[in-house]
């Protein structure tokens, strides 16, 4: 179990922080400086081919068609796009403690009710008049997995949509977006983009969805659109686009393209198989993490008061809740599981 890229990723501590931010791989911290290099010099030209690449490479990695992929730099935008199209009187189910950026556009779009239940009794509470179910795939604060064929279908029983944040899973676990209406992701987790990359699938009908957020970049032909409304929208997702970060997207092309390239079923395997490693040498320990079977994705309860001394040891984790969290993916390797578990042994004896 040793780092799936090393020519790619060059950490200067134990880095399991993923779920935080992942890190960058060389290729696309080249793309980024050469794109600012050359704004610096003044040649170069046209950006966008990179968002056209990290777009095709988030459909393939999504499994959809190019068209149902609208590409832009936050989960939120996204998120209060879906919201703004909710007709008046619907109802929107999320689950507690989910990440904000999924669940707060829909609790300040006026109109709609938003109701809250555990995140395990999500598919059992989609009931008749539910519109939408908003939810994360894994779960930020704990890694904890949404069932999510369970929920879609429920939510289809009921002619409920679904709409599913994929920033803590895309990467590692392979994804299923045909089977929802919408999903979204920020790439700068576990795909290693730069922060601000951002995608958002829609459904083949478009999702009722209209451009309330585009400007030229929305139009059928944008470089044709630049001066006045937008009189012919694309035909696809793309008119859903909203101004993407380029210097960004430079580094996205590349960081997606090496996803791509290693396989996220072969990531899988390698951030579970980290994770399981993790959790045995915790109950060695005397420590029982938050049950979420199948995550990259380990929380600990009652250890979050150690993240700074962990990171003064030269190792990155988060604290979350109180709880320690640990993420694992394809640049780390068992020495580091190892190195993080007899930190806490360490100072569970100094303490």
């Amino acid at each position: 179990m040793e780092n799936l890229a090393p020519q790619q990723f060059r950490p200067g501590t134990v880095y399991l922080n993923t779920a935080s931010a992942g890190l960058i791989p060389v290729s696309a911290a080249e793309a980024v400086q050469e794109a600012v290099r050359e704004r610096v010099e003044g040649r170069g030209g046209d950006a966008f081919p990179a968002v056209a690449a990290a777009r095709a490479s988030f459909a393939r990695l999504a499994g959809l068609p190019l068209g149902r992929v609208a590409a832009g730099s936050s989960v939120a935008t996204f998120a209060g796009l879906v919201a703004a199209a909710l007709p008046e009187g619907a109802e929107v189910l999320v689950a507690q403690g989910d990440f904000s950026s999924v669940v707060n556009p829909f609790h300040v779009r006026a109109g709609i009710t938003v109701r809250t239940v555990a995140l395990e009794r999500l598919a059992e509470e989609v009931r008749p008049g539910t519109a939408l179910v908003a939810v994360s795939s894994v779960q930020s604060a704990d890694g904890r997995l949404a069932d999510l064929p369970a929920i879609r279908a429920a939510a289809r029983a009921h002619g409920a949509r679904t709409f599913v944040d994929v920033s803590q899973s895309a990467g590692w676990l392979p994804m299923d977006a045909a089977e929802d209406d919408y999903t979204v992701c920020v790439a700068f987790k576990w795909l290693g983009c730069p922060h601000g990359v951002a995608f958002l699938a829609v459904p083949e009908d478009l999702g009722g969805l209209r451009p309330v957020l585009g400007g030229w970049l929305s139009a059928e032909e944008p470089w044709n659109s630049t001066y006045g409304p937008v009189t012919a929208y694309a035909r696809g997702a793309r008119r859903f686009d909203t101004a993407q970060a380029l210097f960004c997207y430079a580094g996205a092309a590349p960081a997606l393209a090496l996803v791509e390239e290693l396989g996220v079923e072969r990531v899988h395997a390698h951030d579970l198989a980290l994770a399981a490693r993790f959790r045995s040498g915790l109950a060695a320990l005397g420590h029982t993490p938050v049950p979420a079977p199948g995550s990259a994705i380990v929380s600990v309860p009652g250890l979050g008061a150690r993240r700074d001394a962990l990171s003064r040891a030269g190792i990155e984790t988060s604290e979350r809740a109180g709880n320690l969290r640990a993420a694992f993916h394809l640049y780390n390797s068992a020495a580091e599981v190892d190195a993080l578990l007899d930190a806490l042994e360490t100072s569970a004896r100094v303490a």
